[in-house]
């Protein structure tokens, strides 16, 4: 169609083409007159559309002509030939149009109906994915109203956006269906029939898998209600994954509802149980409280109502997981979108943008703002203002094509191409300039803008934000705040990666990120040439690298030194340096802070806060750090970024739900380490059951050692916290403890059947190798055989080519015959130690004998021995537990990661934290005595922190923590070993300081651990009791009893009991039994 040129016209140009529309003989010859019509039309211009023209009145007075069927059919074909002549700039023309020519479908001529099905079908395709909530409250309008051929019609039209509008379908399903729902009860069967069918097709645009095979069940419990037990039978068999949305829930509540209703128990627990599956997978809390509010007077009814027990506690855990989601029965109703109000703001706006050619004034009232000059225009900019409506609400201002084809498009018959683009470009940037303006509102921080973007970010199926705005003024340092898994890292990781839409380039926006490890660099250079081999730095003197790397602290011996045999905190130092060379406009800190010590932190924080015109973006769970550095706070809210001005102490103080940022108490975060295995001969908790004595070690290539005459000790109740500078020693000497590394002097003596569970300051590699696994599955892979199969891969472990030769040397038999040890079969209790059942190379096992600890380890074969006990230490632990699925399950979640994220996510997706967690709790499965953790704090927030905090205050075991958090370390160490320049000093036993916990739970308290002893010993008083001073007595009276004198038989069986428990004793080793006068 031509734009407006505005020839005059009359209606007399379109009387003989009605004329031989109305007198057509049959349906070719209507379809050339039609299609005449349509191209006169668009010779006129848009305006002979208007009222006075009576084009679409005349068609309208056609179509509903009762006494002429040609006239109907005629009607019918004209408005098919409208649509696909004039083409989509005419749809909003049209849109009225749809009920007369749906009750056409009602005539007694078949061909009446076929055209009106034909016309019907042309139009619908005229409209874009953004105007499918306009059409749908359309095509309800007619649903209700139409007789039954006519419903039958309108159910079919529904079908046509399934494909062409899947998430916009999906919006409207909440609206949409309970239409569709009276339609199934109607009493014609053919409206029943295509209802039925028209709800399965518009139900497949959920994009949720767990619920895809169950839509044909789902849309027979909208038919019929009595199917609705056997659905929730279906439902509740479905492990529920994927993230719940509101189209899923608009199918789903009508039906939950009805089941709560139910009077069978058994359909009354499947609905809890449902629902407190599907709502842990709800993320947004306006969703929960828009859907799920009605569900909470139900589920609560049936927590304090039902007649059994255990359908009361399903209930229960149901309503506090719908609480704790957002939902409300009481609260004030969520507010619902005024759209009326919207769209007239929105056309209100248009007229103002509106060409002047196309506006003219009020005669009436001058002052008035201009109106559209024409009808047709009118009509057309209220569609635009009701599809506008909806893309400025889900603040789509990024795609540019959505703008052209809800805008550009329908002024395309009314400007040209170039003047229509330019008023849909006008409309866009009005609109996100006033999204714009709102953002600033809430930051009113001055200064030069260096980004404003607007973005969404997904990893994999999950989305993190959803059109948010990432707003970053220069200089200024922001901390960014979330809960485990929220996407932080992968926020900083894309924009790293320049794949976050819409930032700025490198060429003008030069962004630097420092992470926690060096990945994938050599680490044969020394600490100079790494950093002169890194291209981007290519340009800069040597001279200024020095200076640079001197800046953070390396000097003259440590640039020389190999990048592998840094520590990790000089690891972090040295990338700190690295980015700092780049002179980034961005600098983005994902956990900075790991590994460096307090005064290398101190260092960070003055160099940040020296750096004016440097924007940094800060990851970080210290939160003394954050606390001291940021000057804004980033807050994740409901897929949002959320911008709070000041520091942490800041918005804790305006937000006290976030207090977990500062203190360590368990808060929504629980931990529960399982209980530590009992050690054989082991009766006191003071027993030494790991010590180092005068041990010196040295790494291979340096000359001065990394410990020198150290010694230590552990036994059951120690906490001792290891602290020290980067590179003193501290991790060396852990690995000396675990066995991963031997020293060159001195000894290690480790309890043969004790058990270490170590997480070491880079825990992941642990499972970098097995990333397709879900975490259920890489302890499951672990743990199968009944021990640890990481322990045979242990470096200290693998023999030697010296250690084979000393396999190859003779043994001289009692008899003089000599064999050659091939492995160790077996232990045994012998005495105070052990003995090992030995098979000798070449021999049958009839020829197997037992051989002393000590004998083996006089012979060399003390790695061999130390194999054999790790082996055998492992299967005690972990060969007593069952690693079916569920009960992994719950060990993970015991170690505060989600259950379904530990049984259905592989682990590439996890977070840091997440990692972090699956380690832990990998390596707490076979119940170790001691639990070693090298920098737990790092990648854990602060509620995990502070769950893991709780859980090491309740444990029974031995715990040795190493870490630059001092709040961490007091709150849990009485003990203190300093590591500096590889020499280690004591610092005594303090109690247990309670003031960092919230719930002042002692430690010990056996919350989650079983009792060390049957008989417990009473607590000392707390002054002594002088001698002779006659309060002897006020003290507990014990009643002596007197001895039963035994029979000689008695007597005799006694001891045949003890000696048959004393030889069992010494065959399968354990406890040694006690002798007690009642056994």
């Amino acid at each position: 169609m031509s734009p407006v040129s505005m020839p005059d016209t009359s209606i007399s140009s379109f009387t003989p083409l009605f004329e031989a529309l109305r007198t057509a003989p049959t349906a070719p010859d209507a379809k050339a007159a039609g299609d005449r019509l349509a191209r006169e039309v668009s010779k006129q211009g848009p305006q002979s559309l208007d009222s006075d023209f009576q084009v679409i009145k005349t068609l309208h007075d056609f179509a509903t002509n009762k006494k002429s069927g040609f006239e109907r059919e005629s009607a019918a074909i004209a408005f098919q030939s409208f649509a696909t002549i004039l083409g989509a700039p005419i749809a909003p023309l049209l849109l009225s149009s749809l009920p007369v020519i749906f009750d056409l479908y009602m005539d007694k001529g078949e061909v009446v109906r076929v055209a009106a099905a034909a016309a019907i079908k042309s139009i619908l395709k005229l409209f874009p994915p953004e105007a499918t909530r306009i059409v749908f409250r359309q095509l309800e309008s007619v649903l209700e109203n139409g007789k039954w051929r006519t419903k039958v019609g309108v159910l079919e039209s529904f079908k046509m956006f399934v494909t062409s509008a899947r998430d916009a379908v999906a919006a409207e399903l909440g609206i949409t269906l309970p239409k569709i729902e009276s339609a199934m009860h109607d009493t014609k069967s053919e409206v029943s029939s295509a209802a039925i069918k028209c709800a399965t097709s518009l139900c497949t645009t959920l994009a949720n898998p767990d619920l895809v095979p169950h839509i044909p069940v789902l849309v027979k419990c909208m038919a019929n209600p009595d199917s609705v037990p056997a659905c929730i039978k279906a439902l509740s068999s479905t492990t529920f994954v994927a993230e719940v949305t509101s189209p899923a829930l608009a199918v789903l509540v009508p039906l939950l509802l009805r089941a709560l209703n139910d009077r069978s128990m058994e359909v009354q627990r499947r609905t809890v149980v449902v629902v407190d599956n599907l709502v842990k997978l709800v993320r947004d809390p306006s969703v929960a409280a828009t859907y799920l509010s009605p569900l909470v007077e139900g589920v609560q009814k049936i927590a304090t109502g039902a007649a059994f027990p255990e359908v009361r506690a399903f209930g229960e855990t149901a309503l506090k997981t719908l609480l704790k989601s957002g939902a409300s029965s009481s609260g004030p109703p969520p507010v619902h979108r005024d759209i009326q109000a919207e769209a007239a703001e929105i056309l209100s706006t248009l007229k103002t943008i509106l060409p002047q050619e196309l506006a003219e004034g009020n005669v009436s009232s001058p002052n008035a703002p201009k109106r559209p000059k024409y009808a047709g225009l009118e009509i057309s900019l209220a569609f635009q203002a009701g599809v506008i409506t909806d893309i400025v609400y889900k603040r789509n201002f990024n795609d540019n094509k959505v703008w052209r084809r809800s805008i550009a498009i329908y002024m395309s018959i009314w400007l040209d191409e170039a003047r229509s683009n330019n008023f849909s470009d006008a409309v866009l940037a009005h609109f996100l300039a006033i999204d714009q303006a709102i953002a600033k509102e809430h930051d009113s921080s001055e200064g030069e803008l260096l980004c404003d973007t607007l973005f969404s970010l997904a990893y994999g199926a999950l989305l993190l934000l959803s059109h948010t705005t990432l707003r970053l003024i220069r200089g200024r340092r922001y901390g960014i705040l979330g809960t485990n898994g929220s996407g932080k890292s992968t926020l900083m990781r894309q924009l790293r990666d320049g794949k976050v839409e819409n930032f700025p380039p490198q060429d003008k926006l030069r962004c630097v990120m420092v992470e926690h490890s060096l990945q994938g660099e050599d680490g044969s250079l020394s600490v100079l040439d790494f950093i002169a081999a890194d291209k981007a730095l290519a340009g800069i003197p040597r001279e200024k690298i020095r200076a640079q790397l001197a800046e953070v602290g390396f000097d003259d011996a440590r640039q020389a030194d190999t990048v592998g045999g840094l520590s990790g905190g000089w690891k972090m130092k040295l990338e700190l340096a690295r980015a700092m060379l780049y002179n980034a406009d961005l600098l983005l800190l994902d956990e900075p802070t790991n590994h460096l010590d307090r005064n290398s932190v101190n260092w960070l924080e003055g160099y940040l806060k020296a750096k004016k015109n440097v924007t940094c973006l800060i990851v970080s769970h210290d939160s003394g750090f954050l606390d001291n550095i940021t000057t804004d706070i980033i807050h994740y809210e409901s897929k949002k970024l959320v911008y709070y001005p000041g520091n942490l102490s800041t918005f804790v103080g305006n937000h006290p739900e976030a207090k977990s940022y500062y203190t360590l108490a368990a808060t929504s975060v629980k931990f529960s380490f399982p209980p530590p295995g009992s050690l054989m001969g082991v009766r006191s908790s003071t027993r030494a059951i790991l010590k180092l004595s005068n041990c010196t070690f040295t790494y291979p290539g340096r000359t001065a050692p990394s410990l020198h005459n150290v010694s230590c000790a552990l036994s059951l109740s120690s906490r001792v916290g290891v602290v020290g500078p980067n590179g003193a020693g501290k991790s060396t000497m852990i690995k000396l403890l675990t066995g991963e590394t031997i020293p060159q002097e001195g000894t290690v003596y480790k309890h043969p059947a004790l058990r270490v569970g170590y997480v070491s300051q880079h825990a992941t590699h642990h499972i970098e190798r097995h990333l397709e696994k879900t975490p259920i599955g890489y302890i499951q892979w672990r743990f199968q055989d009944g021990h640890d199969r990481e322990l045979l891969e242990k470096a200290t472990r693998v023999l030697t080519p010296e250690e084979q030769a000393v396999m190859d040397q003779e043994w001289i038999g009692k008899d003089g015959s000599k064999r050659k040890l091939e492995m160790i079969m077996g232990r045994q209790k012998l005495k105070k130690s052990f003995q090992y059942e030995v098979k000798w190379r070449g021999l049958d096992h009839k020829y197997n004998t037992w051989v002393g600890r000590d004998d083996l380890i006089k012979k060399g074969f003390s790695k061999l021995v130390q194999q054999f006990d790790d082996l055998e230490s492992s299967r005690e632990g972990a060969g007593s537990r069952d690693t079916s699925a569920h009960l992994v399950r719950k060990h993970l979640e015991d170690i505060g990661l989600d259950g379904d994220i530990a049984q259905y996510n592989e682990i590439s997706g996890l977070s840091g934290g997440q990692k972090i967690k699956l380690v832990i709790a990998a390596c707490l499965w076979n119940n170790p005595q001691i639990c070693i953790l090298d920098e737990p704090s790092n990648f854990l927030d602060r509620e995990a922190l502070g769950g893991l905090a709780v859980a090491i205050k309740e444990w029974a075991g031995a715990v040795v923590i190493i870490s630059h958090n001092h709040e961490f370390i007091s709150s849990l160490c009485p003990e203190i070993w300093n590591v500096d320049n590889g020499r280690v000093t004591h610092q005594g036993k303090a109690a247990v300081i309670d003031d960092n916990f919230l719930d002042k739970t002692p430690k010990g308290s056996g919350a989650n651990t079983p009792a060390r002893s049957r008989l417990q010993t009473p607590a000392a008083s707390a002054a002594g009791t002088p001698v002779a001073s006659g309060d002897e007595e006020g003290g507990i009276k014990t009643v002596v009893k007197k001895k039963k004198k035994v029979t000689r038989n008695q007597q005799k069986a006694q001891e045949e009991r003890r000696r048959l428990r004393k030889l069992r004793w010494l065959s399968e080793g354990g406890p040694k039994p006690e002798d007690t006068d009642s056994d």
